[in-house]
């Protein structure tokens, strides 16, 4: 293969890629600014500190569901599970700590069964040829009705004050006695959940820039053939991918009921919307090869902050759900017009 056939490295074409990659995300960084200063008018609440931690503990699930959304989609797939998913491996921690495991063993265990339904998904697409839309939309259905089926489509309560710590505690946390005897909040300090957020972030960035196995999810996405023919491993590669959207839908969903400090096996109903959405307005491209995860990041906080500001403002849930869908309907039309130019 030709130096001038391949976009990998041929240097004029990759540069021209990233000046693309760094244009899509200074404007998906705009629109976010552009919503703050507009929330931030309509409302003089928004800018205050327990609605920044709000929207802090919001865009911490929908980010760590983008960061492996957004490597499966560089790959050229799709991830359509990872709500269902998220919602399975909450059951399957709640029952854990039931059971009589430590909080953190019973979480570790509902991330591998997050991880182990991403390795499902993986399976499927490289052994059974089955389209990722397919195999992920079943993969949904399956761990759905699980999470229904092992609970009763009951909630599980009374999981302890040890099981909420991840959701709802937070890092130098400042607490002081008033003379009444109340506590009063002197720093609320910074939630675990966007702690966590921000060290998956990091550590997906350093995977796709510095290791090897990140160069070859972008090969993989964008000529699977030619990476094929290049020496990758084309179908380990889909199936690591799939395997960490799995883990992190798994982690996203112990962030989310240990905030409710209940397990919900009726939760994460459309999130995977939401996390597809965060990747494309973040400069992910559908057609695979493309994608950031600072951009996703970017693209979470627009989905978070969009559904915050609205809530404050009083529109209604059902308004939502259509501003959300004409969001992702944009964010696709934007990247389809990228493609074509």
């Amino acid at each position: 293969m030709s130096e001038a056939s391949n976009p990998w490295t041929a240097g004029g074409e990759r540069r021209v890629l990233i000046a693309r990659e760094q244009l899509h995300r200074a404007s998906a960084l705009l629109t976010l600014l552009l919503l703050i200063v507009g929330f931030a008018m309509a409302s003089p609440a928004f800018f205050s500190v327990n609605n920044g931690l709000t929207v802090l503990l919001q865009t911490s699930v929908i980010g760590l569901l983008g960061i492996g959304l957004t490597l499966v989609i560089i790959t050229g797939g799709i991830d359509l599970s990872v709500g269902s998913v998220l919602a399975l491996s909450g059951v399957v921690s709640a029952m854990a700590v039931k059971a009589g495991l430590p909080v953190v063993p019973a979480m570790c265990c509902g991330v591998l069964a997050g991880a182990a339904c991403g390795a499902f998904n993986g399976l499927v697409i490289t052994r059974l040829r089955i389209p990722p839309f397919v195999a992920t939309l079943g993969m949904m259905l399956i761990a759905r009705g699980l999470a229904l089926q092992l609970t009763g489509a009951t909630p599980i309560s009374q999981l302890g004050a040890g099981f909420g710590r991840l959701g709802n505690g937070a890092l130098f946390r400042v607490v002081e006695m008033q003379p009444n005897g109340f506590p009063r909040v002197v720093f609320p300090g910074i939630p675990y959940p966007a702690i966590l957020l921000l060290v998956v972030a990091i550590a997906a960035t350093y995977l796709l820039r510095r290791r090897q196995i990140g160069r070859h999810i972008y090969a993989t996405g964008s000529n699977e053939e030619a990476a094929r023919l290049s020496g990758v491993n084309v179908d380990w590669t889909k199936m690591y991918a799939y395997t960490m959207s799995g883990a992190l839908a798994g982690l996203a969903g112990n962030v989310l009921m240990s905030r409710l400090v209940t397990a919900q096996p009726s939760e994460g109903v459309m999130y995977e919307l939401d996390a597809i959405a965060a990747a494309v307005i973040g400069g992910a491209s559908l057609s695979g090869g493309v994608g950031t995860i600072a951009g996703t990041m970017i693209g979470a906080f627009i989905i978070g902050i969009l559904r915050n500001g609205l809530n404050m403002s009083g529109v209604s849930a059902f308004i939502q759900q259509i501003v959300i869908g004409l969001v992702v309907i944009g964010a696709v039309w934007i990247d389809q017009v990228r493609n074509r130019r």
